[in-house]
């Protein structure tokens, strides 16, 4: 029995920890998918804008591709911004998008 309790207060201690991460990062930067942008200046864009690394740009280039928009990264809006702004510029579809909880 005192084992169960103690099951019961990791859990709850868990669940607060998953609140929280969820609340650290509310907004998503998504890059919409196009007919005008390359693979290539997608996957250089990410690299260069967001600080992806070569594989990552390019596992988001092919989501983006065939789902039509993925979130590239994820934090506070006032730090998504620039990056958005940055992504716009390039000439690639971005938006900002609060998370929504599951």
């Amino acid at each position: 029995m005192m084992e169960h309790t103690n099951t019961e207060v990791i859990t709850e201690e868990q669940e607060d920890v998953l609140v929280a991460e969820d609340e650290q990062f509310p907004f998503n930067l998504v890059v919409w998918n196009d007919d005008v942008n390359t693979f290539d200046w997608v996957i250089a864009s990410l690299i260069e804008v967001c600080g992806h690394t070569h594989e990552q740009a390019e596992q988001c280039a092919l989501i983006i591709h065939f789902n039509g928009k993925y979130a590239v990264k994820q934090g506070e809006y006032r730090k998504l911004r620039p990056l958005c702004e940055a992504l716009l510029e390039r000439g690639l579809s971005a938006t900002i998008e609060e998370s929504v909880n599951q």
